[in-house]
Order: C-alpha cells, then structure tokens, then sequence
C-alpha cells in the first residue's frame, strides 16, 4: 500500500473500488495517510472548507491561552460543537463525527490513528493539527453522506 507524507487534504485519491478501507496515522509533523477522500468539484465533501471551519474554530477557543489542565473539558467541548454547528449550516448532506483531542507539550509526541470503511466516491475526512508553545490539538471530522 502506497504511503503519501502530505497534508490530508493535499493527498490524491487513490484508485481503490467503492467501500474500501482507509487509515490514517497521524504524527505530530507529519501526516501518513493511505486513503483520504479527495472532494470533487462543487459536490461531495469538501476537506479544505472542512479544515478552514474547524481551524477557525479552534483558533477562537485556544488562541492566546497557555496549557491548563483544568481547562481541557470545556476546551474540547467547545471545539467539537462549534466545528459540528459550522459544518451542519452547510447544509450538505452529511452526518458528522467530529473529535478533538488536546494535549500538552512534550518532548514525547502525539501520535493517533483512525481507519475507516466507507464509500471512496461520497465519504470524506479531515485531520486538522493545530500547536503552540504550550500544547498540541488534533481534530478530526469524518463526513459521511446520508443517501436518500
């Protein structure tokens, strides 16, 4: 299975047949994903609308505040609604899984992983990383077509 080290949503889509399985491993500096699913122009998912909503979002809530363990509840809570709001008033036709996680600092990393099994064509997914002096986020938003 090819390897990109790219942005997710910079990645091409790879050639696969409908439904089939995706991971995603993501290291703080670097992205590996084996199947991201590109957006098609003007229809589907859209990864870049996705990412600017959610880094918007997370800019507003952690921007300027230093790590607080106290905090990270209500930090997350926040991100992970507000990226959900954002993305409902779309108004595509997609149900939303939106998760955040916020750690602080360290000189140990942060490493996460996701697979999903989808349709290729319609599904998508985000990876959003976000970092400063203190602490390190990561949210991701899977987007999945609800077919009428």
């Amino acid at each position: 299975m090819e390897e990109y080290h790219r942005p997710c949503d910079e990645v091409p889509p790879l050639h696969r047949p409908r439904a089939t399985p995706s991971a995603l491993a993501l290291s703080l500096g670097r992205v590996v994903s084996r199947h991201p699913a590109a957006p098609r122009v003007g229809v589907g998912f859209s990864a870049d609308e996705a990412h600017n909503i959610v880094k918007e979002c997370i800019d507003g809530v952690l921007g300027g505040e230093d790590y607080n363990h106290n905090n990270i509840n209500q930090w997350t809570a926040s991100i992970v609604e507000q990226s959900l709001a954002h993305l409902v008033k779309l108004g595509k036709a997609y149900k939303y899984i939106v998760t955040c996680a916020v750690v602080q600092r360290s000189a140990y990393g942060f490493h996460t992983a996701s697979s999903c099994f989808w349709d290729t064509t319609s599904d998508g997914t985000c990876t959003v990383r976000w970092e400063n002096r203190t602490m390190n986020c990561i949210v991701n938003v899977f987007a999945i077509a609800i077919v009428l």
